[in-house]
């Protein structure tokens, strides 16, 4: 069954107006027909079941057929924070991070960074992955689309991450598993958790002392991950956790 978002206003009591690129997406794409299913969510992150009663040139109608009750969502919600990493790396963790529940994705300036974006490519970057973001969000089911950030420097990232009653950062040097353990133990239904991922440079060593400060350094055992599996390997286990709640 294929998913679509819509505005709050877009939501009556007995039907549901879809408007903009989707109705294209609709119409000529997938070549939907009057009387077929579709899965519709707000942007509050409320599913309903619709079927399509109306296709006219610049929007859908679909009568909303059952208020969903029970959300894809986690129980908490997770907060990546991404040092920025070279090449196509961070679309890929924008893909997998929003099919593993993710909350919010914000981009890191940090001192070991390859990429460095000016305004106007940054702007055009955030577009991009945001709308990865959706189209993951559709495809994996999500009643929401998480919010892609503009890049934050690292101080503001580390006082952005202060607000999640869980604060981890892994980090290689970090001794043995048990902290890691200790840390999972702790998450409780519905708490906030953040999760701060070096570039491929690793962690600068001000960097590290300042994120110790405010978070928990953890282990992701004895390997070295790249900045790409790092985050995915976090939120997996994380994502587990939180649905076994």
């Amino acid at each position: 069954m294929y998913q679509f978002f819509v505005e709050e206003s877009q939501i009556g009591r007995e039907f549901v107006t879809i408007t903009g690129s989707d109705v294209n997406h609709i119409k000529n794409v997938l070549r939907m027909k009057t009387g077929e299913k579709i899965r519709v969510s707000s942007k509050s992150g409320q599913d309903y079941f619709c079927e399509i009663a109306e296709i006219a040139e610049h929007f859908i109608q679909a009568d909303i057929l059952k208020e969903e009750a029970q959300t894809t969502e986690l129980s908490g919600k997770i907060y990546l924070f991404q040092g920025i990493p070279k090449g196509n790396r961070m679309e890929f963790i924008i893909e997998k991070a929003v099919e593993l529940g993710v909350f919010e994705i914000i981009p890191v300036a940090m001192k070991y960074c390859v990429v460095k974006l000016d305004e106007k490519k940054e702007t055009s970057r955030i577009n991009r992955w945001q709308k990865l973001s959706e189209a993951a969000a559709k495809q994996s089911k999500r009643s929401i689309i998480p919010k892609i950030h503009p890049v934050m420097t690292f101080a503001r990232a580390l006082e952005y991450a202060s607000q999640c009653d869980v604060r981890l950062v892994p980090y290689e040097n970090a001794l043995g598993m048990d902290s890691t353990k200790q840390a999972f133990s702790t998450i409780l239904k519905g708490n906030s958790v953040s999760i701060l991922i070096g570039p491929e440079g690793g962690f600068s060593e001000e960097e590290i002392a300042l994120a110790k400060e405010s978070m928990q350094a953890v282990s992701l055992g004895r390997r070295i991950l790249r900045t790409d599996t790092a985050g995915i390997a976090v939120l997996s286990a994380l994502m587990l956790r939180m649905e076994m709640e």
